[in-house]
C-alpha cells in the first residue's frame, strides 16, 4: 500500500474508532450533551458534532429533552435508540436450542425453545437455520434486524465464526458463521456462553459499574468469564476461563476432555446428582429418592437440612471454593458471581465457598470480596445480547449499520 493509501486507511480507522467512542459514551452515560461528550472523550467539538449527526441520520441515537440551562444556550441531550433495532440471539444448549428476538433495551419480543434432534454438523446447522428464518419473519417493517448472535459451551473462534470444540455436539472445526450466511446476510457473532453471560452481567446485571469480577457458571460443566479493568479477559484465540478442567483429583473420574478428576467431574449438575445417588445407595439416612433426583431437588433438600443433601452441597462448595481461591489470588476481583441451578442452595453453598476462599487466598484480596448470585439465571439468550452490545461498542456492528454514510464522516 502506498503512503497515501496508508494515511487514508488510518484516517478511516480513526473515524470509526471515534464514532464507536461517541456511541459508547451516549449508550453508557446518556442522556448526555455534545459538550459533555467532547469533554469526556477529548475529541474536538466539531468532530463530536459530525459524528453525532451521522449517528442521528442512521437512527442510532436520538435527541431528548433539553438539559437545564447554566446561563448560555441550553444543551440538548442525546441517548441511544433502543427499540428500533432488533437482533436474534440463539443459545445452543446440550439438548435444546433457545432463540429470542430482542431489541437493544434487552426486551425479548419473541422466544422459542426447540428440541435438538441431531448433534452432528448438518443437524446443528439445520436447526439454527430454521430457527433464525422463523424469527426473522417476526420482525415488523418499522423495525430493523441488524445481526445474529449465537452462544454455546466450548471453544469458538469469534473472528472466523468457527467452532473449535464442543462438549455437547459433534461440530469441531465447523465454520458455523459461514454455513449460516446462506440463510441471512446479517452479520453473525458467535461466542462462548459463559464469557458472553459475564458481559451481560457487566452491561445489565449484578456487576454493573464493577470493573473487576468473575462470573462462574455451573451447569453441565463449569466455566468462568473474567472481567478485568472493565474488559472481558480474552486469550490469543479469545478463549479464557475453562476452570472446569482444573484438576482436583488425579485419580478421579475421567472427564470428557480426556484428563482425570477435573473440577466439572465433581461440581457439574450431573456429577452432583451422581454423588448423591451413590450415597443413597450406600444406605445413608435421607428423605431423598434415588429414583427421583435432580439438582433442584437436591438443593431444596439441603435447605431443609437433609443430611445427604447438605453433605453433597458442602462438598461441592469445598471443591469449587478451592478453585475460586486460585482465581482470587490470580485476579483479585471485587466480586465473584455464581450462575446455575446450584445457586438455589446458596444458604448452604456460599458459606462453604467463602470458607475455602478465606483459607486459601490472600487476606488482602478476600477481605472485601463480594460473593453473589448472578442476575441472569436460566436466561441463556442474554449472552447474545452482550455480544451485540460489544460489537456496537467496539465499532464493527456500528460501522455495518452506518456504512452507506461513512464517506461523509
Amino acid at each position: 500500500m502506498s503512503a497515501r493509501g496508508e494515511r487514508v486507511a488510518n484516517h478511516e480507522l480513526l473515524k470509526q474508532v471515534n464514532a464507536a467512542l461517541v456511541y459508547r459514551l451516549i449508550d453508557t452515560q446518556g442522556p448526555i450533551s455534545r459538550v459533555d461528550i467532547a469533554q469526556i472523550s477529548a475529541l474536538a467539538p466539531a468532530s463530536v458534532t459530525n459524528i453525532t449527526r451521522q449517528l442521528l441520520e442512521h437512527g442510532l441515537i436520538k435527541e431528548v429533552a433539553q438539559q437545564a440551562s447554566t446561563g448560555g444556550r441550553p444543551a440538548i441531550s442525546l441517548t441511544t435508540e433502543q427499540t428500533a433495532f432488533l437482533f436474534i440471539s440463539c443459545r445452543l444448549g446440550r439438548e435444546e436450542l433457545q432463540c429470542s428476538v430482542m431489541d437493544l433495551s434487552d426486551t425479548v419480543h419473541q422466544h422459542t425453545v426447540s428440541k435438538l434432534q441431531r448433534h452432528d454438523a448438518e443437524g446443528i446447522v439445520a436447526a439454527l437455520s430454521q430457527a433464525i428464518q422463523q424469527q426473522l419473519q417476526t420482525v415488523r417493517p418499522e423495525q430493523q434486524a441488524i445481526a445474529i448472535a449465537i452462544t454455546m459451551a466450548g471453544l469458538v473462534d469469534p473472528q472466523t465464526g468457527t467452532v473449535l470444540y464442543s462438549p455437547n455436539h459433534q461440530i469441531a472445526n465447523l465454520r458455523l458463521a459461514e454455513q449460516l450466511q446462506t440463510v441471512t446476510d446479517l452479520p453473525i457473532y458467535i461466542g462462548n456462553d459463559t464469557r458472553a453471560l459475564a458481559l451481560a452481567e457487566y452491561y445489565l446485571g449484578t456487576a454493573q459499574k464493577c470493573q473487576d469480577f468473575i462470573l462462574v457458571s455451573i451447569h453441565h460443566g463449569a466455566g468462568a468469564g473474567i472481567v478485568s479493568n472493565g474488559q472481558l479477559l480474552l486469550g490469543k484465540n479469545r478463549n479464557v476461563g475453562e476452570i472446569g478442567h482444573i484438576q482436583i483429583d488425579p485419580f478421579g473420574n475421567q472427564c470428557h476432555c480426556g484428563n482425570f478428576g477435573c473440577l466439572e467431574t465433581f461440581v457439574s449438575n450431573k456429577a452432583i446428582v451422581a454423588q448423591t445417588k451413590a450415597l443413597l445407595e450406600r444406605g445413608h439416612s435421607s428423605n431423598l429418592d434415588s429414583n427421583n433426583l435432580s439438582i433442584e431437588i437436591i438443593c431444596k433438600a439441603a435447605l431443609a437440612d437433609d443430611p445427604i443433601a447438605v453433605q453433597i452441597i458442602r462438598q461441592t462448595g469445598n471443591h469449587l471454593g478451592r478453585v475460586l481461591a486460585i482465581l482470587v489470588n490470580l485476579f483479585n476481583p471485587e466480586k465473584i458471581l455464581l450462575a446455575g441451578e446450584i445457586v438455589q442452595s446458596a444458604a448452604v453453598l456460599f458459606p462453604a465457598l467463602q470458607q475455602q476462599i478465606q483459607r486459601q487466598s490472600l487476606p488482602s484480596f478476600n477481605q472485601d470480596l463480594q460473593l453473589e448470585k448472578a442476575r441472569f439465571q436460566g436466561q441463556g439468550t442474554m449472552g447474545g445480547y452482550a455480544l451485540i452490545k460489544r460489537a456496537l461498542h467496539e465499532s464493527d456492528l456500528l460501522q455495518r449499520i452506518m456504512q452507506p454514510g461513512m464517506d461523509n464522516a
